[in-house]
């Protein structure tokens, strides 16, 4: 069991953690091994990323959140006016990767068996193979968890926290760490609002509380309630970060 986030191993390409009972200290240093070699691939991912003209995010969320449902929908509504290339993470199965390559882009599964995130390393490889174009964006979809994703660095713009109104409006309070990294917090499926008890203001109030920084936008990938909005936000950060007008992102978005 890894000391960062409980994932039963992480995969850095050396193999995984075997189970030893580590004392206090030792597991410290394990951890403070694990993110400062994550951080360093990061930082090498966001490097290539700039030099290539690619505004990367990272997209956190539960699962059932509707995360690849919006992405698909961001893609037909982007794709005629920047490219866009996906990575896509999951446990198992290449079944979002899929929907996502039916729309026609370039995609990638990374696949992470028993560890509950994407790290630095994995993404670093999967650049190695998925084509990208200059002035792009590229959205990496990370394993559906609110807790583990939010403390590794992927060598992204910045995170974007994706928030079903159907998940209750505590969930910023319960996983604070994925809000307060994140630059920007979409709660979606608002078209079911009538339907859930769900208080916008308060769950805004509770993120808000955690990360005074954060952007909210609200969606319906479904209506399209909302969409504009985002593509919009999309196309700005994506223009300000060709121009360098962006800061680059530490692993906690600090």
């Amino acid at each position: 069991m890894c000391g960062v986030c409980g994932c039963s191993d992480h995969h850095f390409g050396e193999g995984a953690h075997t189970g030893h009972t580590h004392g206090a200290a030792e597991l410290l240093h394990i951890e403070q091994d694990i993110l400062a070699k994550n951080d360093r691939y990061a930082g090498e991912n966001r490097r290539l990323l700039k030099r290539a003209g690619v505004f990367a995010l990272n997209l956190v969320s539960s699962p059932g959140s509707g995360k690849t449902t919006l992405l698909v929908k961001t893609i037909e509504a982007l794709k005629s006016t920047l490219p866009v290339a996906v990575l896509e993470g999951d446990q198992e199965t290449s079944l979002d990767a899929e929907r996502i390559g039916a729309t026609g882009v370039p995609s990638l599964q990374i696949n992470t068996g028993r560890g509950c995130h994407l790290d630095a390393h994995m993404v670093g490889h999967a650049l190695e193979s998925l084509p990208l174009k200059r002035q792009s964006i590229l959205f990496v979809e990370n394993v559906g968890n609110l807790v583990c994703p939010a403390g590794f660095d992927l060598g992204e713009a910045g995170k974007v926290a994706i928030l079903s109104v159907t998940e209750g409006d505590d969930k910023p309070l319960k996983y604070p760490d994925a809000f307060a990294a994140s630059r920007l917090m979409i709660l979606s499926k608002i078209d079911l609002l009538p339907h859930v008890d769900f208080d916008v203001g308060r769950c805004i109030g509770h993120a808000r509380a955690i990360n005074p920084d954060i952007a909210v936008l609200q969606l319906s990938a479904k209506t399209g309630d909302g969409m504009e909005a985002w593509i919009d936000w999309l196309v700005n950060s994506a223009s300000r970060a060709s121009r360098g007008q962006l800061v680059e992102a530490s692993a906690c978005m600090s």
